[in-house]
């Protein structure tokens, strides 16, 4: 009989920094990470995402998010996919690290997106947990670039991608909630400017994510 992991590999993706871990997004952990979301994510007043979807009521911010993830899910190939990964410290979900690619098998190249609990913000851990994906990614899963994004009045993330080692490329206007204008400053990494982690990082399951993504022979 199949397992869950082997119908869906991304599922059975973990990567250990220290006390940080990244994981595949069970149902289980869904859940978790819907509660995190409820608790909030940003200020009313700001925005830091493209889409508002942080702004949706309360258990409906919930369900959004459950069903945005089971439709990445369900519509995942090498050809388009998310790749989304929930964010524990010391066992406990307090975000998710995600990256979402076009093309892949041929383009080697994805965007990085992530988003932590408030409570979890401004102690270093977006920091923490952008490097373990990105060595997940240059390391294991074959990418040769990632891009980022941020808004301008979004400062705590472009100080992350800095201190990754992203560099800045092109400023685009965008709107973002109804009828305001952001500039959102492009962001591009390769790993010989990658800032990695100064501890060892453990990763499991991504053999079989390869052939997911159609890089190896299932």
């Amino acid at each position: 009989m199949s397992a869950l992991v082997d119908l869906f590999p991304p599922l059975g993706l973990r990567v250990v920094a220290g006390p940080l871990e990244l994981r595949g997004l069970t149902d289980e952990l869904l859940a978790e990470l819907c509660d995190v979301a409820e608790a909030g994510i940003h200020d009313p007043d700001q925005m830091p995402f493209y889409f508002p979807w942080s702004t949706a009521p309360a258990g409906e911010l919930s369900r959004n998010t459950a069903a945005y993830h089971w439709g990445k899910r369900s519509t995942f190939s090498p050809e388009e996919f998310s790749l989304d990964l929930a964010v524990l410290l010391d066992g406990k979900v307090i975000g998710s690290q995600g990256v979402a690619a076009k093309h892949f098998p041929v383009t080697r190249t994805g965007e990085t997106g992530s988003w932590l609990g408030r409570e979890f913000q401004g102690r270093g851990l977006g920091t923490v947990m952008r490097q373990a994906m990105c060595e997940l990614l240059f390391d294991h899963l074959g990418f040769e670039e990632v891009t980022s994004a941020a808004f301008l009045d979004n400062p705590a993330s472009l100080a992350v991608s800095r201190k990754v080692g992203y560099r800045p490329t092109t400023v685009s206007r965008l709107k973002r909630r109804e009828g305001e204008l952001a500039l959102n400053q492009g962001l591009v990494l390769t790993p010989d400017t990658f800032v990695r982690l100064g501890e060892p990082v453990e990763v499991a399951g991504a053999e079989a994510v390869r052939a997911f993504i159609g890089l190896d022979a299932a």
